[in-house]
């Protein structure tokens, strides 16, 4: 359904005219999202102690996050050029399929006590990592802007079951890595291996139409009527945005700096002052959960409020998460995961609304290749705030850490003051529900 001519499209005309497809296309990326979360917790829960424990230095033990992000940030290129030339289908399933084959080089390292091909594997997984974020885009490709919000806290929320059981089966898949003549730690390395795969084969088989392919073919259908000229359809959807995908870029890098730097040493920090493995697992598993959970009502609080708005508040909640755990008595569970809930919340707040301002800064025909750089971004960030935090907490403590953390947290409050737009971003012009038999698939 379309406004009716003479009138400017109204919000629910917006809203109307969603694709249909686009039930389904986010139906499939909740399963593949559900499967790779148990393969993005591998790394964030035992990849700083696996490093600890095979390079015997704590110093070192931010080196895991660090060359993970990093890979992030080549996978984030390698399938952000995929998606831009060939669709999200093959670009997503391939990076998953790396992921994988990273993982199982970790177990393989382990075993084989080989520091080198460790860092060369955690790069490789890195690349599921990169591929599990870029997958919230292609929620967005078929949504109307007035529910792009809602439409990637549904598939960052998708990761949260898979993302949280991960952690809390440190003990059970250490079990089995065990069991099998393999270091304990290697176990949640095990369940990657198997979580990355079956999320490749769920995007290779069952995400059809292709998203990004879909949304170029309506948006082009969709402005050729308006023209007598036959290359109608050829004219760019827009031109970028330039100080909301600036304002968006510094919102998700921002917060993924705090949020790896914190996240990366807080295992660590525990075990050095006695709480075992387990416990570790259960506060990552609590923090996980709180990175994903609230999903669900951050997108409609972004859609609702304006993406600006709730990047400035993820600011204050990351400053405040950083300000407890710099507080917290190391010995106190509970405080200690008060705090992590706390950075995965604003970390979430971040994510989602800095994504609704990429995606809404950048047309269809350039949105792909410019999703992956922005992801490059998050990616260096993390690694950066993985690398640095184990330099810290050797030379200053974990408490200097997370003080860090709240102090680079607060910058995101004037970053986004400084932005002249409006936080409520005027919906752009959506393609029409054209029917499906009318798209080239």
């Amino acid at each position: 359904m379309s406004a009716r001519p003479g009138r400017p499209a109204t919000h629910r005309d917006t809203e109307a005219r969603e694709a249909p497809e686009q039930k389904r296309i986010l139906t499939v990326l909740v399963i593949s999202q559900v499967l790779s979360g148990a393969g993005l917790a591998a790394g964030i829960t035992v990849g700083a102690l696996l490093a600890e424990e095979m390079l015997g230095s704590t110093g070192l033990a931010g080196v895991p996050s660090a060359l993970f992000t990093a890979g992030g940030a080549l996978g984030a290129v390698a399938v952000g050029r995929l998606c831009q030339r060939w669709g999200r289908r093959p670009g997503l399933s391939l990076g998953y399929v790396i992921g994988a084959l990273g993982s199982l080089g970790v177990v393989a390292a382990a075993v084989a006590d080989n520091v080198p091909l460790l860092f060369l594997s955690l790069l490789v997984y890195g690349a599921g990592t990169s591929t599990s974020l870029l997958a919230r885009y292609a929620g967005a490709d078929l949504a109307s802007p007035a529910r792009r919000g809602r439409a990637v806290s549904t598939v960052l929320f998708a990761t949260t079951l898979g993302a949280v059981v991960g952690p809390v089966l440190v003990s059970a898949t250490g079990d089995v890595a065990h069991a099998w003549g393999m270091p304990r730690l290697t176990g949640p390395f095990l369940l990657a291996v198997a979580a990355f795969t079956a999320a490749a084969a769920a995007i290779a088989v069952l995400l059809r139409p292709d998203p990004l392919v879909l949304a170029r073919t309506l948006a082009a259908a969709d402005r050729a009527p308006d023209s007598q000229d036959a290359g109608a359809a050829a004219i760019p959807a827009g031109r970028t945005d330039t100080r909301g995908l600036v304002t968006g870029t510094a919102v998700m890098v921002l917060t993924q700096l705090v949020m790896i730097a914190i996240m990366t040493m807080t295992p660590v920090h525990m075990r050095a002052h006695g709480h075992d493995t387990q416990a570790a697992g259960l506060v990552i598993a609590l923090h996980v959960g709180a990175m994903f959970l609230p999903s669900p009502l951050t997108g409609v609080l972004v859609d609702r409020f304006g993406r600006q708005r709730i990047a400035a508040v993820s600011g204050l909640i990351l400053l405040c998460a950083g300000v407890l755990a710099a507080l917290a008595p190391p010995h106190s569970m509970v405080a200690l995961a008060a705090a992590l809930v706390l950075l995965g919340i604003g970390w979430n707040f971040g994510l989602i609304s800095g994504t609704a301002l990429v995606t809404d800064a950048v047309p269809l025909d350039r949105r792909a290749g410019v999703q992956g750089l922005v992801d490059v971004g998050i990616a260096l960030a993390g690694a950066t705030g993985g690398m640095a935090s184990g330099a810290v907490v050797a030379a200053g403590g974990f408490p200097v850490l997370a003080a860090g953390g709240a102090v680079l947290a607060l910058a995101i409050v004037p970053v986004v003051a400084l932005s002249a737009r409006d936080g409520r971003t005027p919906p752009e012009r959506s393609p029409r529900n054209t029917p499906i038999n009318q798209v080239n698939r």
